[in-house]
């Protein structure tokens, strides 16, 4: 998935205020919470087998949310709600789900009976008022914000919508002063400053933007939307080398993005850019993006979609919201609701090349290999110095076990970098792995020593290349020595300290190995090859029931096809003299130089 700006200043939010506890109060939500979405109206509704009884839908509608699937569950919501129309449970459930799921004409109607019919609810009074400034009925949109707030969630968010939308009416002081006056907890202060200084750009009155957006980013300065929108005021406010600077000095200590790097290559340029945030829509979508993306990342996932829905319905042209929205779909395992949302952005948009990554990883999780490969191996050939895209290709084809299908997309990658940096261990990392897999050991130990050249110690590398060189009988006191060092770095790794325990039993170094296999073990219980490795120590050992009992879990746990043969042969014979003595036969070999 596309790295996730810390927009929002989600980590402060979670931090000052247990989400899920918040979303709790804030949200009577009467059933179990649903963590998929939507950013299209339901179109599958003429495929659901509808029951002719309310039992029957109402019970279908609990079972799809049980299942996480909101879109089912929002149409037999709506079907139980026609038979009993009085029912305030099914009430706002049908309108909770339809607004998750991206119905939102239907949603808002929902949201008016609520407000007439029944005591309003603090997530019908918000999505009244989000459609009241959509539609530029600023006032309007202010008076629905006066009710009582049920938490500080809603009131946060319903009094950044009514400063919004004071600006909309032109009264850019007045949302200034609103904002001032907000009242809450000490970690309001991010938001009330970040939106002000987004107030204050949109009325050209770029000094108190930067004041307002330095003091927002030196609370919160991994918030690259903070930082995106600080910059555009510098340069706004005749600051252009202050600007390049923001922007260089946080793609410096965190991971660039497309949007980030579009701002900083126009400020280079010498050109203003466009405003973060263009028009109160667009202003009210923020504060619903951040939220959304914050209470998702929390487990919040029908509250995520619902603000995450409203923010789209505000802002239809937020990428970044369908991101969001995509990610919760790939969360709830809705791969193709997620293909459909990132499908919608544009070829214009800078996203473009990462939605059609995540289309292409979706499409992999549906185990639809063909159609991932050729959306993301498009990319690759149109630039291969994409090294997202590489990266992408790569790993899909290297988890499907094309090796060498998979070290040809590395290789393409790596003939772009001219001057390899530590950052791109990684691409000679795993062509290692793929010339290892299809016999190629000369060009895989050239990768993996070329990687640990750009990232010396590291400890996968370390790893894999120490565990070949036991494996194949080379190098052995020098293999032991790095495995020790990736074990130091990474004592909880499994697989690491597995290779630590078969290094010693290749030598055997017997009690050592059977020391180690067994912390192992413990650390990744379910590997199939963690365990077979300790069957033998124990069978070395004279334990020989216990490596029956070893080998027995090994075979259970899914091993490949031919290791498992070799599984059942130990499980029925032991082992034989000969794979016994053939164990520490590499112990005698003298170590190449």
């Amino acid at each position: 998935m596309l790295t996730k700006p810390r927009a929002g200043h989600g980590a402060k939010l979670r931090q000052a205020l247990g989400v899920a506890t918040a979303v709790a109060t804030m949200f009577a939500v009467f059933a179990a919470p649903l963590p998929a979405a939507a950013d299209t109206p339901a179109t599958d509704n003429d495929h659901i087998p509808f029951s002719s009884s309310f039992a029957g839908n109402f019970l279908a509608a609990r079972f799809a949310g049980k299942h996480k699937h909101i879109r089912r569950a929002a149409a037999y919501y709506l079907e139980a709600l026609r038979s009993d129309p009085g029912n305030a449970h099914l009430l706002d459930r049908a309108f909770s789900l339809s607004l998750a799921d991206g119905q939102i004409k239907t949603a808002i109607e929902l949201a008016k009976e609520i407000d007439t019919k029944t005591t309003s609810t603090p997530i019908a009074r918000l999505a009244l008022a989000s459609n009241e400034a959509r539609n530029k009925s600023y006032d309007a949109a202010i008076a629905r914000t006066g009710t009582p707030s049920s938490g500080p969630l809603e009131k946060l968010t319903t009094g950044i919508l009514a400063a919004w939308s004071k600006q909309g009416l032109g009264d850019t002081d007045g949302a200034l002063k609103f904002l001032d006056e907000l009242k809450g907890p000490e970690w309001f202060g991010v938001f009330k400053a970040y939106h002000a200084g987004l107030i204050a750009s949109q009325a050209n009155q770029f000094d108190t933007a930067t004041t307002l957006l330095t003091s927002a980013y030196k609370t919160d300065n991994g918030a690259m939307r903070t930082a995106i929108a600080l910059a555009i005021a510098q340069a706004h406010s005749g600051q252009m080398e202050a600007a390049v600077k923001t922007l260089s000095e946080y793609t410096e200590r965190r991971t660039s993005h497309p949007m980030l790097e579009r701002v900083l290559a126009d400020l280079r340029a010498g050109k203003k850019p466009d405003l973060l945030i263009s028009s109160p829509q667009a202003g009210v979508a923020e504060i619903l993006y951040g939220l959304g993306l914050a209470i998702g990342q929390d487990g919040g996932g029908e509250i995520s979609a619902i603000y995450l829905q409203l923010a789209l319905h505000l802002d239809p042209a937020s990428d970044l919201t369908r991101f969001a929205l995509a990610d919760l779909f790939e969360r709830s395992k809705d791969y193709h609701r997620a293909i459909s949302v990132l499908g919608s952005i544009k070829e214009t948009s800078s996203l473009y090349r990462n939605a059609v990554i995540q289309i292409g990883l979706n499409y992999n999780a549906l185990d639809k290999v063909d159609e991932a490969r050729a959306k993301i191996g498009a990319l690759v050939d149109a630039d291969p110095s994409d090294l997202r895209a590489v990266r992408a290709l790569g790993n899909m084809l290297r988890g499907h076990k094309l090796f060498a299908e998979a070290a040809a997309a590395y290789s393409k990658g790596i003939a772009t970098i001219k001057d390899p940096k530590r950052p791109h261990w990684t691409f000679f990392y795993y062509r290692g792995i793929c010339n290892e897999r299809t016999d190629k050991w000369t060009e895989a130990e050239a990768d993996f020593k070329k990687a640990l050249e750009l990232f010396p110690d590291q400890p996968h590398v370390l790893n894999y290349l120490g565990y070949s060189w036991v494996d194949k009988g080379l190098h052995l006191d020098e293999a032991l020595a790095m495995i020790r060092k990736a074990v130091e770095q990474q004592p909880r790794d499994g697989y690491i300290v597995d290779s630590l325990g078969w290094v010693y039993y290749r030598l055997g170094r017997l009690e050592e190995a059977v020391r180690e296999l067994e912390r192992a073990v413990q650390l990744r219980p379910q590997d199939s090859v963690i365990n077979d490795h300790l069957g033998d120590a124990y069978w070395r050992v004279g334990r020989k029931l216990e490596a029956k009992f070893q080998w027995s879990h090994a075979r259970d746990l899914d091993p490949e096809p031919e290791e498992l043969i070799k599984i059942k042969e130990k499980i029925a014979s032991g082992l034989s003299e000969d794979a016994t003595n053939a164990a520490s036969i590499t112990a005698d070999k003298e170590p190449e130089k």
